[in-house]
């Protein structure tokens, strides 16, 4: 599905000046209930007006063996977010051609300074984030709110960017005010565990 980087306007939800957002990448592969688990938990747990979900063409670490093309991955995200209230979908990344996560973060602050972000992702992704493109750009660029996940959920808290950014790391009460936080800034949130995992998914479709 190709997007001109002239149509990002058409690329964003609706929004006003101060809307606290979190902004939930991915290449939702396909998107399930664990994915819904951490964004719900996010929205709540943060207080936030929005969850855009930014459905990425492509993700560098996983390359494209056994991914869906990006129009039946954004048709998935819509479906499964179309009856939450404040969950919305972003075609930002397809928009401008961008491939990492921090190409993008930096577009949309740039094209939404009004807003007052937050990055969310899934405890599993904590243990292999030191891997991302400029992973610390990343994290003095906004705040972050990392949801538990089952898969490595102790390794995460543990792993490099745990470690390097433990200076920064605010207790789960600060939740509800991570967004008004200056960077470096992020909280780890335990909530009940959901298992579901793309990939168990892809490999249950192919068993």
């Amino acid at each position: 599905m190709a997007i001109s980087a002239h149509s990002h306007k058409a690329a964003f939800p609706p929004l006003s000046a101060g809307l606290r957002v979190g902004l939930f990448g991915g290449s939702f592969n396909p998107v399930h209930a664990g994915h819904i688990h951490v964004a719900k938990c996010a929205k709540k747990r943060l207080g936030l007006d929005a969850i855009w979900w930014l459905v990425s063409p492509g993700n560098p670490l996983k390359g494209e063996a056994g991914k869906a093309d990006y129009a039946a991955r954004l048709a998935g995200v819509q479906n499964a977010v179309g009856g939450l209230n404040g969950h919305f979908t972003c075609t930002i990344e397809a928009a401008f051609g961008t491939r990492y996560s921090i190409d993008l973060m930096t577009r949309v602050l740039a094209i939404r300074p009004a807003i007052r972000p937050v990055w969310i992702m899934g405890g599993d992704n904590l243990s292999s984030f030191h891997l991302w493109k400029d992973w610390q750009a990343m994290v003095m660029a906004l705040p972050i709110a990392v949801i538990a996940r089952p898969q490595d959920e102790v390794r995460a808290r543990f792993s490099p960017m745990a470690r390097r950014f433990d200076f920064a790391r605010l207790p789960a009460s600060y939740a509800p005010v991570l967004a008004d936080q200056r960077s470096p800034a992020w909280v780890y949130l335990t909530a009940p565990l959901h298992a579901q995992s793309s990939t168990q998914i892809r490999q249950s479709d192919a068993g």
